[in-house]
């Protein structure tokens, strides 16, 4: 019987589908999950283990379960493929701290990743992540304090969880951003603390977050047109982030991903632009399918779908190669021939990757999500102050993630469902 803290709090998860193509696992010796350079033009994959070997035969048997759950909505789907993505997280190597079962769902999916949104606030507008006519924000007081965002993420990280990503809002409008990435870089066990900003502010702040431990940095920029960048995020502020992106390289993180949301109309005719700028610097594009949220006016006509990305790239690079990528790996990663950077594709509405996927969701009001596309929540917040110790915290956790879904819905069905904007959510 579910105990009281557990019906209190939990709530229940919506169904899902997939379709997924096959992942390829590949293992160096490193820690990071993305690519770097090593001389000019010469750019090596990189990747961490992240599978505790002692759980593989549970592991292979709930991957035979998502396997047959995914292709039951997907008819059509590559039968092999969903076994052999499932073969190879299971055979993956022992990693250092073990994933508690809290941290493992109904199909042996081992959430490892977890997204903290650190604020609802906002310096820019941007039309895919908040309506035109803003959003109503949560009052201050019910917003989660630095004390419990380090209380939380210790309990996931002490769990398993060996990646945190601070998002928002805008997470560098935080005044208290600073302490905490130096308290949650030094939680033991945690290998990377990224973060995704806008870019506006970064420039001034980054010295110090990277000493505060702040490793890995994405930073969102939809166009390299400054009046463009004006209209679409409805702010100014294009050369701010175009410094951020190179004060990000000048203090050595590598690769800097650049976050891009190509939208039809908008700024598809600067695809290979962006791409031509992984040339010469330490850049990761990342180009990311127009999703649909609470008012962001989603429609498929914007929708530029990977496939037509890859061609119009491709058509321009023509040794652009595909990587191998991680299981748990969102993107589709490629290199080309003498750029020193990477080009990647997040393709969440054409080619989904729910099969590998690792990432959990706190949102800055407590709120606890274990899929992006999912509207179902369960407060982490009022728990907390209720007085409830960390094995009951587990509790309620561990129950939200063994209600998750082999996989979203359709684009079309995301579409019609009631979720939170962007702005909400965390980027």
């Amino acid at each position: 019987m579910m105990p009281a803290t557990m019906r209190r709090y939990a709530s229940k998860t919506s169904g899902w589908r997939l379709g997924l193509k096959k992942l390829n696992f590949f293992s160096v010796n490193c820690e990071s999950e993305s690519y770097f350079c090593q001389g000019s033009g010469n750019c090596q994959g990189l990747t961490s283990s992240f599978i505790d070997g002692t759980m593989s035969q549970a592991y292979a048997t709930s991957c035979e379960r998502l396997s047959k759950s995914l292709i039951k909505d997907n008819p059509t789907s590559d039968k092999l493929s969903y076994a052999t993505s499932c073969a190879q997280l299971s055979e993956a190597p022992a990693r250092d701290n073990p994933v508690s079962d809290m941290l493992v769902d109904s199909f042996g999916r081992r959430h490892t990743y977890l997204r903290i949104s650190l604020t609802e606030r906002c310096n820019l507008r941007c039309m895919y992540c908040m309506p035109a006519e803003g959003v109503e924000l949560t009052p201050n007081p019910q917003l989660l304090s630095q004390n419990e965002i380090v209380r939380l993420a210790n309990l996931f990280v002490s769990s398993g969880v060996d990646k945190i990503r601070l998002t928002g809002g805008e997470p560098t409008i935080r005044k208290d951003i600073e302490e905490i990435c130096s308290q949650l870089s030094s939680l033991k066990g945690l290998k990377t603390l990224a973060i995704t900003t806008n870019g506006i502010t970064l420039a001034r702040k980054l010295p110090k977050l990277k000493e505060c431990g702040l490793s890995s940095v994405n930073i969102s920029l939809d166009t390299l047109v400054p009046a463009k960048f004006e209209f679409m995020t409805r702010r100014k502020g294009h050369e701010r982030v175009m410094e951020s992106i190179h004060t990000a390289i000048d203090l050595g993180y590598n690769p800097v991903k650049v976050n891009c949301v190509v939208m039809r109309g908008f700024n598809d005719d600067e695809i290979c632009d962006f791409v031509e700028m992984t040339r010469d610097k330490p850049i990761n594009i990342r180009f990311i399918e127009f999703m649909p949220f609470d008012g962001n006016v989603w429609n498929v006509k914007k929708l530029v779908p990977y496939a037509e990305m890859l061609d119009r790239v491709v058509k321009q690079f023509t040794s652009l190669k595909r990587l191998q990528d991680h299981p748990t790996e969102t993107a589709k990663n490629f290199t080309i021939d003498g750029h020193c950077g990477t080009v990647s594709f997040i393709t969440s509405m054409t080619k989904n990757f729910c099969a590998g996927c690792n990432r959990l969701r706190l949102l800055a009001d407590g709120n606890f999500k274990v899929c992006l596309f999912g509207p179902s929540e369960v407060s982490l917040r009022d728990p907390l102050r209720s007085g409830v110790d960390d094995h009951e915290l587990g509790e309620i956790i561990g129950a939200a993630v063994k209600r998750k879904k082999a996989s979203h819905a359709g684009m079309f069905d995301i579409a019609k469902t009631a979720n939170r904007p962007m702005i909400h959510i965390g980027g």
